[in-house]
């Protein structure tokens, strides 16, 4: 298909009169990752040229991923990012993790691993700082809460034993899969990954908690300590 040239090409009514039909016609598959973006720019901030922020945004991050992952501040710290398109980026990860999060929320969680790594690895794979996060079952394996127990530096969150067992026992929760990411993208387990597991689950055996697992998150993809026999 030919292109045409000057203004119209990048910016205007006929440019994105013709994204928007490939957008309906062809869905997703129909654009390009800056032509993705740079279409929900245009509805959040209609009267700019967006393309070139949205391919700096790609750049900036690495890919698009990383643009729906980055937080609120360091998006509007972007040029030509407000509040508002800022919000249009956050409103569309908090959309496709509440999609991702459906079957983990209705379904035990043991049956329906492949989509709880899907949304683990949506939520925190490209996360630049570290994330722990506990997920309380019940006694069928249903998720009673899913919660952010420490963020940390480029490297490193705490998490305190005590904290999460008091926790479980708050919640009434019969198990428990502990969950975090590695910034670095590398998903394999450090050593104190590993002892701080072990102190879990001892902890939790004399309450009568199971630890089912515990999932470490990269970019390169994630690792399952119990798969591993680590656990």
């Amino acid at each position: 298909m030919s292109t045409s040239t000057g203004k119209d090409d990048g910016y205007g009514e006929g440019h994105r009169e013709r994204l928007r039909e490939r957008l309906l016609n062809q869905g997703g598959d129909g654009l390009l990752d800056h032509e993705l973006l740079e279409y929900l720019l245009m509805l959040a901030i209609p009267r700019i040229d967006t393309k070139p922020i949205a391919k700096q945004l790609i750049a900036h991050y690495g890919n698009l991923s990383s643009v729906f992952t980055a937080d609120a501040y360091s998006l509007q710290n972007q040029k030509g990012i407000g509040e508002k398109a800022a919000a249009a980026v956050k409103l569309v990860h908090a959309l496709m993790l509440r999609m991702a999060s459906e079957p983990v929320r209705e379904q035990p969680i043991l049956s329906s691993w492949q989509a709880l790594l899907d949304y683990l690895r949506l939520d925190m794979a490209h996360l630049t700082t570290e994330r722990v996060r506990v997920l309380y079952l019940n006694t069928k394996n249903m998720l009673i809460r899913d919660e952010v127990a420490g963020e940390g530096s480029i490297d490193q969150a705490p998490i305190y034993t005590r904290e999460i067992i008091r926790r479980s026992i708050d919640l009434g929760a019969a198990a428990i899969i502990l969950v975090h990411n590695h910034p670095s993208g590398d998903s394999s387990p450090s050593r104190q990954d590993i002892t701080m597991t072990r102190e879990i689950i001892e902890a939790g055996k004399r309450l009568g908690i199971s630890v089912h697992d515990h999932v470490i998150i990269g970019k390169d993809g994630f690792t399952s300590l119990r798969s591993a026999g680590l656990l």
